[in-house]
């Protein structure tokens, strides 16, 4: 069976966030996931999800000014102090929100002599990330993301993910697997989600080229829904599109998969 969740930092943007959860649940979501949920205080948040009957699968770690065209937080090495302060700025959070997952983004590195440096610290900090939340029940995740959307990303492919899965070897971290990305990458996500499923602890979903919902690209999703539903993966599929008109207008693959 497949369990999907609603991205309410890309889907029903027609409405303020607190509105969100209700316009998810009213279209038969029963979680939600937020990139960044830091502009709202927690306990707001968490009365939003309790009167919309929803629950959390997901959120991120701040990833300081990645998304102004940053290096982001959790591979610079001068930034070891302040990722610190945002795992535990996440945690206050995530006692409140109680989230499936949390996930830290990779970054960008700048300057390709520093690259190694970058990763070393990037799986200090993701080993310390799961390390932490662990104690709270929590898996943490990472993901990769294509370099045509964020040129510089130190993370780009699912072998990438491996290896770091494999170097740094602890229980409670998991690969995010954003279908969009890595299909943007030249990869097969069907082949590697059913070759890696175990090491996957939550999937994105967008179709691509566009990042539109199912059926406005070239992503066969009769068939990734198809592989996915019948493995063991006992995680979240969360909708992280962008809507092509309105969100609602946008909905017709539930129906087909959901």
């Amino acid at each position: 069976m497949l369990h999907f969740s609603a991205n309410l930092s890309l889907l029903f943007t027609e409405l303020p966030m607190i509105d969100r959860f209700k316009a998810a649940k009213q279209h038969g979501f029963d979680w939600v996931e937020i990139q960044f949920p830091y502009q709202i205080p927690p306990r707001v948040l968490k009365v939003a999800m309790d009167e919309a009957e929803v629950e959390l699968a997901l959120f991120n770690i701040s990833a300081d000014n990645l998304m102004a065209g940053g290096e982001g937080l959790a591979a610079v090495p001068e930034k070891r102090e302040a990722f610190i302060e945002a795992v535990d700025i996440a945690a206050e959070y995530a006692k409140v929100l109680s989230p499936r997952l949390i996930n830290v983004l990779a970054g960008r590195c700048s300057h390709a002599e520093r690259l190694e440096i970058y990763l070393e610290t990037f799986k200090g900090n993701l080993g310390f990330t799961a390390e932490m939340f662990a104690g709270y029940g929590i898996r943490t995740v990472f993901e990769a993301v294509n370099n045509k959307d964020m040129p510089g990303f130190i993370i780009s492919s699912g072998q990438q993910m491996l290896n770091l899965i494999n170097d740094i070897d602890h229980p409670n971290l998991y690969m995010q697997y954003d279908i969009y990305h890595m299909y943007m990458m030249g990869e097969e996500p069907i082949k590697f989600i059913a070759e890696h499923w175990d090491k996957i602890g939550h999937i994105q979903f967008a179709d691509a080229p566009g990042r539109g919902q199912p059926g406005t690209g070239e992503i066969d999703f009769s068939s990734l829904f198809k592989c996915i539903a019948d493995l063991d993966y006992d995680g979240f599929l969360g909708a992280e599109y962008k809507p092509i008109g309105i969100t609602n207008d946008s909905l017709d693959w539930i129906a087909k998969f959901g």
